[in-house]
């Protein structure tokens, strides 16, 4: 009985996969819970397993195909599996008795020694032709023709040929193949080596496709832009306490925790107490409704080798500032390893992007649809500033870190956007460290 694997969804909002790379060819066995294929979103990769024991049968895409969720991809058989492996029990038993029974056969063939000396030239032609059902089939599985089969040197009864006969001589064949194919390969690279070598000096440019992360980027930019109306603010923050609250906790935190204490935690706390305050930066529009979320979830992103993510933490409003810091190394950790789960991508209310670790004082970031902003952070940075202390003005050198908001303006207001840098700003300038642990 043939049963359909289809396209899974794989996260909230994903509506189509991309096939990466099957892990089975057809007409190979699969148990349940073993990889059958990878799978690519325009977010994240993920390996698909069996959802149960069977024969791959037919595969209906391609690598580089793309399906909608729920489109038949490929079919198993789930009966031909036992029906098979009964089949060649029955044929290794088979090949068990036939050798069994060849000291039986040469004790009868001495009593007929004679006449089979004299019909020797018609057995010497005809010695090959017999080959059991389990050789047979493995020699269909290796594409060998009946002639090819039959020039093996067989060490049966008559030189049949047995099942290590065959496998020999196919281990063998693969040996002196793939050491063709080594010196071929040799061969091919450097004669492109030299032709590169040659051309590279007539060439002032070279093309190559984007990878699927990079189109998936460009789309989701290119459709934000379309659809958002961005409007930016800004805004500079005092961070000298928080650093060095972060300066005088580092190690502790490490021995107890097992990573580094860092700067993102603060700001996402920052950001929920200031959503909490401020609920209409916890909605977006769909049409010309307004969606109201109940959980603040942070979307952060994190830089990959070749692009970049956002993972969200859910429920943030819920976590205290310890769970905040875990659940941060965790996504970043995991993001890096590519052990993201697809649904893990999805559902953000906010995000926050952190272009200061690269050294960036101030960018304007495009919003992460379908939120209605985002919070674009810049590097702290030592600067002389101005400071009132007792109605006295002075000049001291302290932490410094520029905020950047961008807005949907279809939603939004810049008079919204305002309220919010201010509450976020004070929130970080006015945070009481002790509380935190």
């Amino acid at each position: 009985m043939l049963k359909d694997i289809v396209m899974p969804q794989l996260g909230e909002g994903i509506t189509e996969g991309t096939i990466i790379q099957w892990k089975k060819n057809i007409g190979d066995k699969i148990k349940e819970d073993e990889v059958l294929l990878e799978i690519g979103t325009d977010k994240v990769d993920s390996e698909i397993p069996s959802p149960f024991d069977g024969v791959l049968k037919e595969i209906l895409a391609k690598p580089n195909d793309v399906f909608p969720i729920n489109e038949v991809i490929a079919r198993i058989d789930v009966s031909s599996l036992n029906d098979k492996s009964n089949q060649d029990e029955i044929e290794e038993k088979i090949e068990e008795k036939i050798e069994e029974n060849e000291e039986v056969i040469n004790e009868k063939n001495n009593i007929l020694e004679n006449k089979i000396i004299k019909n020797e030239n018609n057995l010497n032609d005809n010695k090959k032709t017999f080959f059991t059902p389990l050789v047979r089939s493995i020699a269909r599985k290796e594409g060998l023709s009946d002639d090819e089969l039959s020039s093996i040197s067989g060490s049966g009864q008559f030189g049949r040929v047995t099942k290590n006969d065959l496998m020999n001589y196919l281990e063998q064949k693969n040996n002196q193949t793939n050491h063709e194919n080594s010196e071929n390969k040799d061969f091919t690279s450097q004669n492109l080596k030299e032709d590169s070598i040659v051309n590279s000096h007539q060439l002032d440019e070279y093309v190559e496709d984007m990878d699927r992360m990079r189109q998936s980027i460009a789309k989701h930019m290119r459709d934000s832009i379309d659809t958002s109306a961005h409007v930016y603010l800004a805004s500079e923050c005092d961070m000298t306490n928080i650093v060095k609250f972060v300066s005088k906790n580092k190690s502790d935190f490490l021995k107890t925790e097992g990573f580094k204490l860092t700067f993102t935690p603060f700001l996402i706390l920052a950001a929920v107490k200031t959503i909490k305050s401020l609920t209409q930066f916890n909605s977006h529009l769909n049409g010309t409704k307004i969606i109201h979320k109940k959980n603040i979830n942070i979307g952060m992103a994190v830089a990959l080798e070749k692009g970049l993510i956002v993972p969200v933490i859910s429920k943030c409003d819920e976590l205290n500032f310890l769970g905040i810091c875990r659940k941060v190394n965790d996504l970043a950790v995991r993001s890096r390893k590519n052990q993201i789960n697809p649904s893990e991508l999805s559902g953000s209310t906010f995000t926050v992007t952190n272009f200061g670790i690269f050294g960036c004082v101030f960018g304007l970031p495009i919003i992460n649809q379908p939120n209605s902003s985002i919070l674009g952070v810049g590097a702290i940075k030592k600067r002389p500033v101005v400071i009132e202390s007792d109605n006295l003005e002075s000049i001291a050198i302290r932490s410094i870190c520029n905020f950047s908001l961008g807005i949907d303006h279809r939603l939004l207001d810049g008079a919204d956007g305002g309220k919010f840098l201010k509450y976020f700003v004070s929130t970080l300038e006015n945070l009481d460290t002790s509380s935190l642990f």
